[in-house]
């Protein structure tokens, strides 16, 4: 077993080392957070211990304050302790890892670890968050059992939500040091890990800056603009839809160039050093503190009057525009779902956005074919990094593979591209991808197919679906096989959305799944988990004024989550993504939930003039009261105004721990820090349920507030109204919401049934069908995809 790590230290309290700390924190591990003594204190504070730590206070407090959230939930930041490198450099000694961010120059970094190793234990583990030193010029002067313990953990920014991380091991570094570090990384924050070489930028990086000034430089020689470049590198690449000049303003030019000074300083030998050149615009840009988003200006800004870009030419702004042609034929490519055919849409294109796409992936993916062996030793690393660290949705050589290999090295070679000897033997030898459907991956380095290493916690539901063909299908959704007793049902639908044929499927799975399998799993695919229900048909209803139909439909969801909540098997849920109005309904019905961290749950029906339907009110209040031991008076009516404010105020959880914080989830419920790992996990849980002697939960009954907590919360609502801050539409909303919530009037009376508090729910969400404010809104979200806003 691997010793673990439970306390880390970080030195440099800046954007990168403050969002380390955070993300250690939500992972559980206790931080000690440190940063210099700011100079030129006074007198009066020099002896005072918030003014020396004032920097380290500093960067925790902007993380707290930073969007995107930085920490999972707040309270997270608990775990977190401020001091200063003068101090508290001492108490690093009681860490098992000790990552210094600060400022990327050798010097300061050379004295930072010479004092590290006075005070570190020997079982510690020192590392970099360099982006670009050399871990040999660092490690200067230090001794052979530090450099032992040493290795670069190189993290993307912003810590939380990017999935890379790059593990550099020195010359010295002990391999059981570095699977210690990889085993952190992957198993407890989420990581996915990538090693590369001690080599300038490393592998992300390197390939990243490469590419974007590529297509920089190729602007300027074709005469396009920003925008046009940016439509072809975004989407219609299989990139972010930030694409090139975009990205540069989220990063900073400053830091853009930075990264690029690095390359082109350090890579005196390589072909493409030229490449590395920051345009002298951009130089004059970033003199004119033009530097993106932190400056409010920089390839773009935004102004009272819409957005602009800069010209180039003139380092002046103009209206946003764009080559009309180069605008249609990406629009095009960007319909294509499958990210392989979209690019090769792109590539194939007759006109300029063609043209432009193939010289910028034609001199990419050759450059990048070179670099193999030198930052990495396989493309599998490099494809990784690309994915994780940049967010494309293809890496290089898998974006090969999606133009053909065969015909890609034949342009390629028409077009005099250079490629490496690697390449062309692959292709002497009859290789046709670099991927095979078998998993195997074509070694560059060896000249032959390998197999392909792949964590089995990485399982796909093409993976892990036993048998040709499902148990059960509709053209909705559809339940698989997933082994050892569990059978999986996923959504078909658009963004997962509920529909007749889905919330069908859910009976139907849970009947099957007690006669033929020992637990049901909710697994699904595709950006979002469930967006909620299919609002076309209640539309409709609602124009035709079949409220018999509405009501149909509601109660037929109802049925189906209740059935789940009381199968004699387990069900658990994996939600990710956007997980909102009937998604989360579906979450409430199981026993447990197996989270992505990065989910965004809420009961958003209010949005769209209605109340959740589908048994939301019921399962949340329920869950909020579900820790009240017997025989405690307990004070509903608060209970009942906490749930009701998260629904009538659409809150959305932005993680799952704050999905738990809010109630929407069990504080028991499960949380994967890595995706990739759901569905392993999920059925994991599910298993565990089964094997620990399941049984289904009994019905329960409360007394609620009844008419007195409808009175307290109406005058709540009218507060609200005359205030301004609610139309007479949201507080007719809100009044049904409360009378639900409060069992009706006699709710206070007797304890009120699950069933009671259903029809209540039912006939609240039918009524609320009628009102034409409320139609408008479901008609608005129909049309433009989004809720209308008051």
């Amino acid at each position: 077993m691997t010793k673990p790590i439970r306390r880390a230290g970080v030195i440099g309290a800046g954007v990168m080392g403050s969002g380390i700390a955070a993300h250690f924190a939500n992972a559980g591990v206790e931080v000690l957070l440190l940063d210099i003594v700011p100079p030129n204190l006074k007198e009066a504070e020099r002896q005072d211990p918030a003014a020396r730590s004032r920097f380290a206070a500093g960067g925790l407090e902007k993380a707290l304050k930073a969007r995107p959230a930085a920490f999972f939930h707040p309270s997270h930041a608990r775990l977190v302790r401020t001091g200063n490198t003068e101090d508290h450099f001492a108490e690093l000694a009681q860490c098992d890892l000790v990552i210094e961010a600060i400022i990327e120059q050798i010097e300061p970094k050379r004295d930072l670890f010479a004092r590290l190793e006075q005070v570190m234990r020997e079982d510690a583990i020192a590392a970099s968050n360099t982006s670009g030193l050399r871990i040999a010029d660092m490690m200067q002067g230090r001794s052979e059992e530090f450099r032992k313990r040493f290795l670069v953990m190189h993290f993307f920014n912003p810590v939380r939500y990017m999935k890379l991380l790059e593990l550099v091991a020195g010359p010295d570094t002990d391999p059981a040091v570095v699977d210690r570090v990889r085993r952190f990384g992957e198993d407890v924050l989420g990581k996915g890990i990538v090693f590369g070489k001690d080599t300038p930028n490393f592998v992300g990086n390197r390939i990243g800056t490469h590419a974007m000034l590529t297509a920089i430089h190729l602007m300027l020689e074709e005469g396009l603009a920003p925008e046009d470049v940016d439509a072809i590198t975004g989407i219609a690449m299989a990139h972010p839809k930030s694409a090139s000049f975009r990205t540069g303003d989220i990063v900073g030019l400053d830091t853009f160039a930075h990264v690029a000074d690095n390359c082109y300083a350090a890579l005196e030998r390589d072909e493409d050093r030229d490449v590395f050149k920051v345009p002298p615009y951009i130089r004059k840009m970033i003199e004119a503190k033009l530097l993106g988003d932190k400056t409010k200006g920089g390839f773009y800004r935004k102004t009272k009057d819409g957005l602009e870009t800069l010209d180039p030419a003139k380092l002046e702004y103009r209206p946003h525009g764009g080559d009309e042609a180069i605008k249609k034929a990406t629009k095009s490519c960007e319909k294509v779902e499958d990210p392989a055919a979209r690019v090769k849409k792109l590539a194939g294109d007759p006109g300029k956005a063609g043209q432009f796409a193939w010289k910028v992936l034609s001199r990419s993916l050759a450059y990048t074919a070179r670099r193999v062996g030198e930052i990495a030793d396989g493309i599998v690393a490099i494809d990784d990094a690309m994915r994780w660290g940049y967010n494309w949705e293809l890496g290089p050589f898998q974006t090969w593979d999606a133009l053909g290999f065969v015909e890609t090295v034949e342009r390629m070679q028409k077009d005099g591209i250079a490629l490496p000897e690697s390449i062309l033997r692959m292709k002497q030898r009859g290789a046709t991808s670099f991927y095979r459907a078998d998993g195997a991956v074509f070694d560059l380095l060896k000249g032959e197919y390998v197999p392909r290493a792949i964590d089995p916690r990485n399982v796909t539901l093409a993976g892990a679906r036993k048998g040709d063909k499902p148990v059960l299908a509709n053209d909705g959704a559809e339940a698989w096989d997933l082994g050892d007793g569990v059978l999986g049902v996923t959504f078909k639908t658009k963004a997962n959305s509920l529909d007749p044929d889905s919330i069908g499927m859910l009976t139907r799975a849970a009947e099957r799944a007690e006669q033929d399998f020992r637990a049901l799993v909710v697994f699904n695919q595709g950006e979002h988990f469930c967006v909620g229900a299919n609002l076309f048909l209640v539309v409709m209803a609602a124009g035709n004024k079949d409220w018999d139909a509405i009501r149909k439909m509601v109660k037929a969801y109802q049925d189906a989550t209740q059935r789940l909540k009381y199968a004699t098997v387990p069900v658990v849920a994996a939600p990710y993504g956007m997980t909102l109005g009937g998604g989360l309904e579906l979450c409430f019905a199981c026993d447990a939930v197996q989270a992505a961290a990065e989910t965004y749950a809420g009961l958003v029906e209010v949005g769209v003039g209605l109340i959740p339907g589908g048994a939301g009110t019921l399962n949340m209040l329920w869950r909020a009261l579900e820790g009240t031991p017997e025989g405690v008076s307990a004070n509903t009516y608060d209970v009942v105004t906490q749930v009701f404010k998260n629904i009538a105020l659409a809150k959305v959880a932005t993680s799952a721990d704050e999905a738990k914080a809010l109630g929407y989830f069990r504080r028991t419920d499960g949380v994967s820090f890595d995706r990739a790992r759901q569905l392993h996990e999920v059925k994991a849980r599910a298993v565990g349920l089964a094997e620990a002697g399941y049984h289904r939960p009994i019905p329960r009954a409360y007394k609620l507030p009844g008419e007195s907590g409808i009175a307290t919360l109406q005058m709540m609502i009218d507060t609200l109204v005359a205030g301004g801050h609610a139309s007479e539409h949201d507080a007719k909303i809100a009044r049904k919401l409360a009378e639900v919530l409060c069992g009706g009037a006699g709710g206070a009376a007797r304890e009120v049934t699950e069933d009671e508090i259903l029809e209540l729910e039912r006939e609240a969400f039918v009524s609320l069908c009628g009102e034409p404010k409320s139609i408008e809104r479901m008609q608005y979200m129909l049309m433009n995809n989004k809720p209308l806003r008051n």
